[in-house]
């Protein structure tokens, strides 16, 4: 196929803050489930600030989540029972409901990946748990680095054996499909205006004039077809 769409997963295919909290709730039933997972995701950007910076050489997500989860477990004064188990709640995530219909669906019409900051590893299992059916799994640790930065676009159209023009990126953020645009692939933004709870402010609407914006997966496949 001459054609691909990939996707941004947390947030845009997964609904990360119930999942999470969910897990959190059984493992630390002394904490408010849904503010340590609010906090535990807060610290996702910064971790990754630093690999992108150039100050700390790339190491795979599912290093940060468990660093971050420590932080933070610190700062709500608790102690995790089984690091492991918890951290790899990353891999447990619900997908919000148009979303394994959706990629069915646009997988009829070109290759469908996910191009996100998790891990190989971590996005093979998540794919599995959420019944993701994707072709491959492209992203941040092909190119060693983290969105936004150019390099994981272009390494992901690359190893598909496409040019970026050919890939289209779909997005509930608007800072990914400004970054997979200014390297030449076309967008398409699916809002997702609960992911960080009732009170979500970011994201509710395209910033820009992308080529493809959609209410879910399902109307997107048929913008596409």
């Amino acid at each position: 196929m001459d054609r691909a769409f990939n996707f941004d997963v947390f947030g845009t295919c997964v609904d990360w803050r119930t999942s999470v909290a969910r897990d959190v709730a059984t493992a630390l039933p002394e904490v408010d489930a849904l503010a340590f997972a609010t906090a535990w995701r807060a610290e996702y950007d910064p971790a990754m600030a630093r690999i992108r910076s150039g100050a700390r050489g790339y190491v795979p997500l599912d290093i940060l989540h468990r660093e971050n989860l420590l932080r933070v477990a610190e700062s709500f004064g608790v102690e995790v029972p089984d690091i492991d188990a918890l951290t790899a709640v990353w891999e447990r995530l619900d997908p919000w409901p148009d979303v394994q219909t959706g990629v069915q669906a646009l997988r009829t019409t070109g290759l469908v990946a996910p191009c996100s900051n998790g891990s190989i590893a971590l996005m093979a299992r998540l794919g599995r748990y959420a019944g993701l059916n994707w072709d491959c799994i492209v992203g941040a640790e092909l190119a060693q680095d983290y969105k936004p930065e150019p390099a994981v676009y272009l390494a992901s159209a690359k190893a598909l054996g496409l040019r970026p023009e050919q890939v289209c990126m779909v997005a509930a953020h608007n800072y990914d499909l400004k970054a997979a645009r200014a390297v030449g692939m076309q967008t398409a933004f699916v809002p997702r205006p609960t992911e960080h709870g009732p009170g979500q402010t970011s994201d509710l609407e395209p910033s820009e004039a992308w080529e493809f914006i959609a209410t879910d997966f399902v109307e997107l496949a048929k913008l596409v077809a």
